[in-house]
C-alpha cells in the first residue's frame, strides 16, 4: 500500500534504526556495549521512585493541559536556585522536550517557514520539523574548531522573510559545545534585528566541565519576549522512560498560542508528573555527583579513543556526547560491520553513524556520535573493541594494511 508522502520524507533515526543489528549480536550471545544512545546507566533520584510506589489515588484522571501546579511551582524554585526569575504562568509542562520542539514549530511557523540551526544537530529535530512542515537552514559548525559557533554573519545570511527563528542546544548535543554569554548575546542581537525567535534546548544545563560556565537563555531578560527555552526531566534526573519536558517563555502570547495544542493532547503524563515534582526535591548533591560521574567517564573514554590510529575527536565542555571522525569509508557501514561481522571477547559496540545528525547531504559520512553514559568499565572495553574493529574493517572491507 501507498504511504504518505510526508512520511516517506521522514528518516529514521541514526540514533535507534540499527537496533535489528544490535538484536541479532545478543541473540547469538554478544554483548554490545551502547555508545549510540543517550541512556544513562545513572540511577533515578530516590525521591522520584518513592513517589511513583506512594502513588495512592484510586483514579489516574486526566490533569491540567498545562501541567500540575505543583510541577511548575517546582520548577520555579528550581531555575530561582540558578539565578533565573520564571513564574509558574511562563511554564508549560510537556510530553518529554520532544513534545516541546514540536509545540514550538507548530506554534510559530506556517508550513514552508524557516528555523536556523547549527549542524551537527539532535537528529530528531529533523522530525518534528517534517511534522510540522518547517523547513530547516543549516549553519555547519566544524570539528576543526571543536565545533564552536559559526559566525553571527554565517547566521544572517540565512535569514529571509520565511526565518522565524534559530534553534540551538546548549550543552550541545551531539558536539558537547558550550555556547558563551557572547555568542548567545550576539544570536540575540541579531534576533531582534530580524525579529525572529532564539529557541535553545537546555535539558544538559547542569553538565558542565572542566569550569566551564553555563549561561542560560533566560538570564537576558532584555530579549525575553523573542526567548523560548526547552528543558526535560530526561537527562538531569535519568528519567528518559518518564516523558517529562518543558517549554519556558515570558512570552505570554507564545504560551497561549502553545496551549491549544496542549489541550487538544489532553494532558501530559500524570503519574509521571508526580515522579518529577519528588525529583526536584532531590539533594543538590545528586546532580553535582552525576555530573562529576560523566566528566570522569569523558576524560576515560577520550583518552583512549584518542590513542587509536586515524581517530581525531575533541574534548567536550558540556552535555554526555562528542563527535568522532573515524579513519572509515562510511561510518554506518563501519556500524553494521561491528554488530554483524565483529566480536572482542564477547563483545562489540553500537555506535551512532553521524550523518543523520547533519541537513546538509553528504556530511558526517565518516563521522560517528558516541555517548559515555555507561561505567568506566565499559568504555574501556567500548574503545578496544573500537579500536581493534577499525583495524579489522580497514583490512577486511577497505582492504587498507595498517
Amino acid at each position: 500500500m501507498q504511504m504518505s508522502n510526508r512520511i516517506s520524507s521522514f528518516q529514521c533515526s541514526p540514533i535507534r534504526r540499527l537496533v535489528p543489528y544490535s538484536r541479532d549480536a545478543e541473540e547469538k550471545g554478544i554483548h554490545v556495549i551502547h555508545l549510540n544512545i543517550g541512556q544513562p546507566d545513572i540511577k533515578t533520584p530516590k525521591e522520584a521512585l518513592e513517589a511513583i510506589r506512594g502513588f495512592d489515588r484510586d483514579i489516574i484522571e486526566y490533569g491540567i493541559s498545562e501541567g500540575e501546579v505543583a510541577l511548575r511551582r517546582g520548577l520555579v524554585r528550581y531555575y530561582a536556585k540558578y539565578g533565573l526569575k520564571v513564574s509558574q504562568d511562563d511554564i508549560m509542562i510537556t510530553t518529554g522536550g520532544s513534545e516541546a520542539i514540536q509545540f514550538v514549530f507548530m506554534t510559530l511557523c506556517d508550513p514552508y517557514d524557516e528555523f536556523i540551526i547549527p549542524e551537527p544537530y539532535y537528529t530528531n529535530v529533523a522530525t518534528f520539523a517534517n511534522i510540522a512542515m518547517v523547513t530547516l537552514r543549516p549553519v555547519t559548525s566544524s570539528s576543526d574548531d571543536n565545533f564552536a559557533l559559526p559566525s553571527i554573519a554565517e547566521f544572517e545570511k540565512r535569514i529571509n522573510k520565511k526565518t522565524m527563528g534559530i534553534m540551538l542546544c546548549s550543552p550541545n548535543n551531539p558536539t558537547g559545545h558550550v555556547y558563551s554569554q557572547e555568542e548567545l548575546r550576539g544570536l540575540l542581537e541579531l534576533c531582534r534585528k530580524h525579529d525572529i525567535f532564539l529557541v535553545v534546548d537546555e535539558v544538559y544545563r547542569e553538565f558542565c566541565y572542566d569550569g566551564k560556565s553555563f549561561t542560560s537563555i533566560l538570564s537576558f531578560p532584555e530579549y525575553q519576549d523573542r526567548v523560548i527555552c526547552i528543558d526535560s526531566f530526561s537527562k538531569r534526573f535519568s528519567m528518559c522512560g518518564a516523558r517529562i519536558g518543558a517549554i519556558v517563555t515570558r512570552n505570554r502570547e507564545v504560551l497561549e498560542s502553545a496551549l491549544k495544542l496542549a489541550q487538544a493532547r489532553l494532558c501530559p503524563p500524570a503519574v509521571e508528573q508526580v515522579a518529577a515534582t519528588a525529583a526536584l526535591n532531590a539533594p543538590d548533591e545528586y546532580v553535582e555527583d552525576v555530573r562529576a560521574e560523566y566528566e570522569r567517564r569523558r576524560n576515560v573514554l577520550i583518552s583512549r579513543m584518542q590513542r587509536i590510529p586515524g581517530v581525531r575527536c575533541s574534548l567536550p565542555k558540556g552535555a554526555f556526547y562528542f563527535v568522532v571522525d573515524l579513519p572509515v569509508d562510511d561510518a554506518e557501514k563501519f556500524a553494521i560491520y561491528m554488530l554483524r561481522d565483529f566480536s572482542y571477547e564477547g563483545c562489540t559496540v553500537m555506535i551512532a553513524p553521524a550523518e543523520g545528525f547533519y541537513v546538509t547531504p553528504g556530511l558526517g559520512k565518516q563521522q560517528a556520535r558516541i555517548a559515555y553514559v555507561l561505567n568506566e568499565k565499559e568504555l574501556v572495553m567500548a574503545a578496544e573493541c573500537l579500536a581493534r574493529g577499525l583495524k579489522a574493517y580497514r583490512r577486511d572491507v577497505m582492504q587498507i594494511k595498517d
